[in-house]
């Protein structure tokens, strides 16, 4: 049966079609002679109860640069439609919760992937901590007299934004670093949030893993290795992906964590892992799925569209 499906995201235009996972779940519905429909998030508007969105029908195409072709803008019910991608990239502010608000309107009518509801009750730096026995020790706060105290207790940690993506804004203090001070003000200045502060892993040398589930069960992994002059290891900032296997361990992580994923109707989530700790359970737009292909992994974005037309 051909679809109607609404695509949530950055503007097609600004995507790189070589490791972008929209594009790839998109293509694969296309493939299937599912109709696409292509919007940006500031362009949803909520009237009396009805969810109406500005975008255009879209095709697509595997051709770097010339990769999409766009209808005229036109003005869509949304609930019209019988899927919605939410697929924007964070940040993860108020603009993004908004959203996941007012797609709340559009079901049961319309099946949202992943639901809005639980994207946005769970942020994937204070999700993963359901799991406190899976992570590594792990401080969310914006009180620098309990960050001091935590680098005293274990030398060396990393501090990030509690609601930021793709490696921005992430650093690695050393025992010795001198500049924690002026870390904690620029991020006061920043951000108006907590931020997050975990435990130093040595082993994220050997790379940080990104496992994919599709419907609570493991999809494929790509292991992520930092550049010799990183300390983060998203393929965002210069992050190589190599081909892995999984370990017992991290297959019991995911085995852990595949019934809360369920729960919350989170249908495509990727999870982070370095040295056999969880770092983060990402639920917003992960990534990963054409690096899986890449290296002879399984074909995730028609896992993905099996899982959604079951539902259907």
């Amino acid at each position: 049966m051909a679809l109607d499906v609404a695509v949530q995201m950055d503007h097609v235009s600004s995507i790189s079609i070589k490791g972008d996972s929209t594009f790839a779940i998109c293509l694969e519905a296309q493939r299937r002679g599912h109709s696409l429909f292509h919007y940006t998030p500031d362009r949803l508007s909520l009237r009396d109860g009805v969810v109406t969105v500005r975008g255009e029908a879209m095709e697509l195409r595997e051709e770097e640069g010339n990769h999409f072709t766009l209808g005229a803008s036109e003005k869509r019910d949304l609930s019209s439609a019988d899927v919605v991608l939410l697929r924007q990239d964070p940040p993860f502010d108020m603009a993004y919760i908004t959203s996941t608000h007012i797609l709340e309107r559009v079901q049961p009518k319309t099946l949202v992937v992943n639901d809005p509801a639980s994207v946005r009750n769970a942020p994937e730096k204070i999700f993963v901590t359901d799991f406190p026995d899976l992570m590594p020790e792990t401080l969310i706060t914006k009180d620098p007299a309990e960050v001091a105290a935590f680098r005293k207790e274990f030398g060396e940690i990393v501090m990030k934004p509690l609601y930021g993506n793709g490696g921005a804004g992430v650093f690695h203090i050393t025992k010795d670093d001198r500049n924690i001070t002026s870390f904690m003000e620029t991020f006061g200045l920043l951000y108006r949030e907590p931020f997050i502060v975990q435990r130093y892993l040595k082993d994220v040398r050997q790379g940080d893993k990104r496992i994919i589930l599709v419907d609570g069960k493991v999809a494929g992994a790509i292991n992520r290795v930092p550049a010799e002059t990183d300390a983060r290891s998203n393929m965002h900032v210069g992050g190589v992906a190599t081909a892995t296997e999984l370990t017992v361990r991290e297959h019991e992580i995911c085995e852990r964590i595949g019934p809360a994923l369920k729960e919350r109707d989170l249908l495509f989530v990727g999870i982070d892992v370095i040295g056999g700790l969880l770092t983060e359970i990402n639920v917003t737009s992960p990534t990963g799925i054409r690096e899986v292909a890449r290296f002879g992994g399984n074909d995730i974005a028609a896992m993905i569209w099996d899982a959604i037309e079951a539902r259907l």
